[in-house]
């Protein structure tokens, strides 16, 4: 399906734009659906609403005096963040999202690095930030997304206190929305009025890693412009569309793609509770889309084959379905909602299409839910990008492989071997500005206009990119055979009895050379249940995944077969996109 024409997209040149036009487009649709405190049931926020308190708050705290400082916004998925996010960058200053999931300590580092003036956060951390405002003397504003702790109830300042740092200020986004909007309405502009460079740095991103070795990256809103209608011209998103938002705002993929990109094309993000409430809240919002990452779409599958497989009945049914609707759709008719009614059904029976990020999907489970009747796409990203660098299109995909490059982005192979494989490097309008305060790594990375991504990958002739693994992570044999750990790991993790594993290069005396290991977390709940409830002992336990691994190497060629493995019982750390922090559990 080469040369399919993209999809026509309006023009925006900043992130303040593209929410003004938005507004004009869809003034009274909903933008957000969202539960308040106490109430069980989705309530609707317009387009023009949201504006209405993105002004008002925005008003409030350039009155404040944080015009041009940086705002830094901790909390869960909610309607308040998404507020906080636009009135901090559309005219205030600089927006600095950070993870709600960190500890206090790398809380208060995050907000050191990035020197914030003012922290917007959720209430379920504020004895954390309470922790932290007594430590750091240049926060000069606390403004909570929930009611203040008693404590801080009488700290209205800032205050300067003689031989003392000046005492910081906490506030609610309640009062400061109310405020903002009593100003507005007399005729405050300051807001509203303000100009948006489209080039300058606006947005501080930090990188999934620990806040040592994490690295700040510095955007604009022309990248994240850019990245907005290029996405959106490779897959149909409708004004009708609602997205179930399940991935942690501060992260750039779902910020851009689950966040700003329904807001630019008119839909309705509506807020997931949590994981474990997915499936009732795709049901609840009616939602037709939702990002997410494999880890999320393999354990919907699992459960999909596992339900089935409880009742010999429904399983043969399920089957002879899929053959049905496979004969059926080579001529021409499509009848898979009707056919697998009960799993649309459980989703809400409206959703049309997920989409998987953050790291490669088993192509198997993206083929399952398209034959399903469910469309399923993966692209492919990064901070620096902004962050979609190639996206498979809803008319145009591979599951195997990662997407097309978007247009206006240039993608190249540096360094290929001969088998093809080498560093994925980009160029274009959605790079970052660089790497906050470290022009050294700034260097390394963008050289001369190609940002080298770490990742390695090769180019089919069809134009797709397919991603081998982390630059860092390959291993390289003695004879300059490269091995791509994530490559193993995939097979590896496609056991039942395996639930997740690290592959690395370990050196052998036996072999005289770098041998394949790997440490393997069994799926207990899996093997115990096979093994009629009861724990396995260490020696068969052992020999269960030893003959799991030796059924994988079946799979590959000799070099790369994995030798050894050790068992551990925990999980392995990760980052919020449920990536394995390889460099925590090595």
């Amino acid at each position: 399906m080469k040369n399919m024409p993209l999809y026509e997209v309006r023009k925006i040149r900043s992130i303040k734009e593209m929410l003004e036009t938005s507004v004009e487009l869809y003034s009274d649709k909903a933008a957000f659906l969202y539960k308040p405190k106490g109430n069980d049931r989705y309530v609707p926020v317009t387009y023009r609403q949201f504006k209405d308190d993105v002004d008002a708050l925005g008003t409030a705290m350039i009155d404040l005096g944080l015009k041009g400082g940086r705002i830094a916004i901790i909390g869960e998925n909610r309607y308040e963040w998404a507020v906080s996010y636009m009135a901090a960058v559309n005219g205030t200053g600089i927006v600095v999202p950070l993870d709600k999931d960190l500890p206090e300590n790398e809380i208060e580092s995050l907000l050191v690095r990035s020197k914030a003036d003012a922290i917007i956060y959720s209430g379920h951390l504020e004895d954390s930030i309470s922790h932290i405002a007594k430590r750091l003397d240049f926060v000069r504003y606390y403004i909570t997304m929930d009611e203040l702790a008693d404590g801080n109830r009488d700290k209205a300042g800032p205050q300067e206190v003689p031989g003392n740092r000046p005492q910081p200020a906490f506030k609610e986004f309640r009062v400061l929305v109310e405020k903002g909007r009593k100003m507005v309405a007399d005729g405050c502009r300051d807001f509203t009025d303000a100009q948006i460079d489209p080039e300058a740095f606006s947005i501080l991103l930090f990188t999934s890693a620990t806040t040592d070795t994490s690295k700040a990256v510095m955007l604009c809103h022309r990248n994240i412009a850019e990245n907005l209608m290029a996405m959106s011209s490779m897959v149909k998103i409708y004004s009708e569309d609602i997205f179930l938002s399940v991935l942690p705002l501060h992260h750039t993929y779902e910020n851009t793609c689950g966040f700003l990109c329904p807001l630019y094309l008119g839909a309705t993000v509506a807020y997931c509770e949590g994981l474990r409430h997915i499936v009732k809240n795709l049901q609840e919002a009616k939602a037709t889309m939702m990002l997410g990452v494999p880890l999320i779409y393999e354990s919907i599958y699992k459960r999909i084959w596992e339900q089935a497989a409880k009742n010999p009945k429904m399983l043969k049914k399920l089957k002879l379905g899929l053959k049905l609707s496979s004969f059926l759709g080579k001529i021409g008719i499509d009848i898979r909602r009707k056919l697998f009614a009960p799993i649309h059904d459980n989703f809400g029976g409206n959703v049309r299409l997920f989409i998987s990020g953050a790291a490669a999907i088993d192509p198997e489970v993206a083929k399952g839910f398209r034959d399903f009747g469910i469309n399923f796409l993966q692209g492919y990203g990064l901070t620096e990008c902004s962050p979609i660098v190639a996206l498979n299109r809803d008319v145009d995909f591979r599951d195997d492989a990662a997407g097309l490059p978007l247009p206006g982005l240039e993608v190249r192979i540096d360094g290929a071997g001969s088998d093809g494989v080498g560093e994925i490097v980009v160029k274009g309008p959605s790079v970052m500005l660089g790497y906050y305060e470290d022009p050294e790594s700034t260097a390394k990375a963008i050289r001369d206009g190609w940002f080298h991504t770490g990742d390695l990958g090769y180019i089919d002739n069809d134009g797709f990119i397919h991603i081998t693994g982390r630059k860092k992570n390959v291993i390289v044999t003695k004879n300059g055979k490269n091995i791509y750990p994530e490559e193993i790991e995939a097979l590896l993790n496609k056991s039942p009895y395996i639930k997740e594993c690290i592959v690395y290069g370990k050196d052998d005396p036996v072999y005289g050379d770098v041998v394949v290991t790997a440490t393997i977390v069994p799926d207990m709940d899996f093997i115990e249940a096979e093994n009629g409830g009861k724990r396995p002992g260490d020696e068969e336990l052992r020999e269960i995944i030893r003959r799991e691994v030796k059924e994988v190497n079946k799979s590959l060629v000799t070099y790369k077969y994995v030798r050894d493995f050790d068992l551990r019982f925990e999980e392995f750390a990760k980052t919020t996109t449920r990536k394995i922090k390889r460099y925590v559990n090595s």
